[in-house]
């Protein structure tokens, strides 16, 4: 049993542990005047900040969730443990010996505080593992993995990298002889308990000591260097303790903090060599998750280090490999895109070198240029969706349209969905209107399973010799829709006065008709010999059906016969012509969109003649273009 704290030293911990620098390694605090400093606070997500920090008083509060209290109260509540175990937190940090008064009430055991004896442990293991990877002979290979990826002497020394010995017992005795009891060792994550007692957590390993915002050590990762090595696993990370949390750890917090907050930037990178890497390069805002993805608890970190809102915007730069395990990461963190008020970018080396390679074989200078070359994330979401669809074809446009479209609607940022929007539209050649209306479309419709969720069960299906389930139903738009007016009319004046179009019709195709049965109905009139053949009357519309067989799209061949002429007169040749000069002009505009976008996507210095032979035909293009508007105007079209 412990008994209490003696009440002077409470009140010398209060004193020294200054409100703004504890509260300061977990928030970014900014001056807010008055003598008051503000951040977002670390209690609950917000948007704006409304924590306040007043170092002359010693207080904290927040106006959004109503926490508050002294420094005490801050550590208890951010690191959710007792008022004696937040003391001795302090007392660790500033330097204060607590004495205890055995005369008062004893604390119960299960209250006493483990954290600052945990970080003691792992601060003497860090020092234990880096004085062995210079002195010990064992650590050779270890010496040269640094040597071969550019890390001299002093570069380990900066970051703390250190070895562990092969025996499996040397740290366990080590720090047994600094005091340190088997409960401890255990619950610190640094030894394991087996059937011949305690051994050393990490045997034969490169030690990467892993530190909080604050700089205490508690954690460790550690890099298999021995061929071996009974774990094949390349990284071990200490296991959850009561002051490592994985989730909420990132590594090198602790030398880019005030660098993140500075300059209103955070480089998420992902591993130990390449925070190392971008630091000695010059980019001190690097950190990395500690074996595993980068989450909410991460974010939520990085939020309150950028001091993250709308009125103080910064940057959140990930980088990832350009592999399919990359592309994951980058859709996965796309999604988490919404946690941050920042803009959020992707930097990719176009060799899919990491930052750690690309400072060993081209510079320190490059790994700057890499992070300066950044795109924002969604482009290069966008980007990974597009390339599963061939763009050159106007069906697979579609397609990719309408999974792109998927991708957009789940940005809840409104100005960040216009710009998807508008980035969507120039990748694709399509017009901003219609991308933006499949767009809506996509946010109605419930959630469709996709194809590799459906395959499979009918798969299944025809191996078992079941009938397989039919194809499902197309649903198409109405021929009628606004989007084929043009079609429809022309194909009405077709059916109704066929002399008027005469031999003009000839010159039109299926690219002329979008609606698959307005197409159909243009090759059924082909087929009874074309409107200039036609016959007046009743037998025209019967030889077009006729000529359309059991086609479902028979049923319009009626209504296109007595739908009325949207005119008010009654129409010539004239306007006949100018309707299809209409449709015409308005096939051009798609060609020259496919045109467009194609010229988009082709390297002009790569493809010089590609490129200057599209260009050319896009002049030709726009001049029949603007010929075909002259017939429409003409028709008062």
């Amino acid at each position: 049993m412990a008994g209490r704290i003696k009440e002077e030293d409470i009140a010398l911990v209060r004193e020294r542990a200054r409100i703004d620098d504890i509260v300061g390694s977990y928030v970014t605090l900014k001056n807010a005047g008055g003598g008051s400093l503000k951040g977002l606070c670390p209690f609950h997500d917000e948007k704006s900040p409304s924590f306040n920090v007043t170092p002359a008083r010693g207080f904290f509060y927040c106006f959004g969730c109503q926490e508050g209290g002294d420094v005490i109260d801050f550590i208890q509540k951010i690191d959710q443990i007792t008022f004696h175990e937040a003391v001795e937190t302090l007392a660790a940090k500033v330097g204060v010996q607590l004495r205890y008064d055995e005369s008062g009430a004893p604390m119960p055991r299960s209250q006493s505080n483990q954290r600052p004896r945990l970080v003691e442990a792992h601060k003497v293991a860090a020092e234990f593992y880096a004085s062995l990877l210079f002195e010990s002979s064992d650590a050779m290979l270890g010496r040269q993995f640094l040597d071969k990826r550019g890390f001299d002497r002093d570069a380990a020394s900066h970051f703390g990298v250190g070895f562990s010995p092969r025996g499996g017992e040397q740290l366990v005795a080590h720090l047994r002889g600094r005091g340190f009891n088997n409960a401890e060792l255990v619950a610190s994550g640094l030894a394991a308990d087996g059937q011949r007692g305690l051994y050393d957590r990490f045997r034969g390993r490169l030690m990467w000591p892993i530190r909080d915002a604050s700089g205490d050590v508690i954690g460790f990762g550690a890099r298999r260097i021995f061929d071996d090595d009974r774990i094949e696993a390349k990284y071990l990370n200490t296991g959850e303790t009561p002051i490592y949390k994985k989730s909420k750890v990132l590594y090198g917090v602790d030398l880019a903090r005030r660098e993140i907050a500075k300059g209103r930037q955070a480089v998420v990178v992902e591993g130990y060599t390449d925070v190392m890497a971008c630091h000695l390069a010059g980019v001190q805002t690097a950190v990395a998750t500690c074996g595993t993805s980068f989450g909410e608890d991460h974010a939520r970190v990085l939020r309150q280090l950028l001091l993250d809102h709308d009125q103080f915007r910064g940057e959140v730069i990930f980088t990832f490999d350009g592999d399919e395990a990359g592309q994951r990461a980058a859709l996965k963190a796309f999604q988490g895109d919404q946690a941050f008020a920042s803009q959020t970018y992707v930097a990719v080396e176009p060799d899919g070198l990491d930052p750690c390679d690309v400072r060993l074989q081209k510079g320190d200078a490059a790994v700057r240029e890499l992070i300066g070359r950044r795109v924002p994330l969604y482009r290069f979401v966008l980007g990974n969706v597009l390339t599963k669809y061939d763009l050159d074809r106007a069906d697979t446009r579609i397609d990719a349209l309408r999974d792109a479209a998927r991708l957009v609607i789940s940005i809840r940022d409104r100005s960040k969905v216009d710009a998807f929007t508008r980035e969507l539209a120039g990748h694709l050649g399509m017009d901003v209107e219609q991308v933006r209306s499949e767009v809506h479309r996509a946010a109605s419709r419930p959630a469709e399973r996709g194809p590799a969720e459906r395959g499979p069960v009918v798969v299944a299906a025809a191996a078992q010799g079941e009938a397989a389930a039919p194809p499902p139903r197309v649903d198409l738009p109405s021929p009628r829709d606004q989007r084929f007016t043009i079609e429809w009319d022309v194909l009405k004046v077709a059916m109704q006065h066929p002399s008027l179009v005469g031999a003009a019709f000839e010159e039109l195709d299926d690219q002329d008709f979008t609606h698959p049965w307005l197409a159909a109905v243009r090759a059924a009139m082909a087929k009874a010999g074309g409107p200039v053949t036609a016959a007046p009357g009743e037998a025209w519309v019967v030889a077009v059906r006729d000529a359309m067989g059991n086609d479902p799209a028979a049923a319009v061949v009626s209504a296109l016969a007595v739908d009325p002429l949207r005119l008010g007169r009654d129409p010539d040749e004239t306007y006949a012509r100018a309707l299809l000069a209409r449709l015409q002009e308005l096939t051009c505009l798609r060609r020259i969109a496919d045109l467009k976008s194609k010229l988009q996507r082709t390297n002009p210095i790569d493809r010089t003649d590609d490129y200057n032979r599209m260009f050319g035909e896009l002049i030709a293009l726009e001049r029949y273009r603007a010929e075909l508007r002259e017939k429409a105007i003409s028709g008062a079209l």
